[in-house]
């Protein structure tokens, strides 16, 4: 889920290709935010592109 958030996508548009709701992305994208210790979507991005998962 983190790379998808890093490639700039909503939570509607990262959803919809992994056959879930917007709802359930959007619990996936929070949930990862905790795990990661990212205080907002901006920071789990520069994490992703850190870590190399954005590619």
């Amino acid at each position: 889920m983190v790379s998808w958030v890093a490639t700039s996508r909503s939570n509607a548009e990262t959803a919809t290709p992994l056959s879930v709701s917007t709802d359930t992305g959007r619990t996936h994208v929070s949930r990862s935010r905790v795990k990661l210790r990212a205080r907002d979507r901006a920071q789990l991005v520069a994490f992703a592109i850190r870590s190399g998962w954005w590619l």
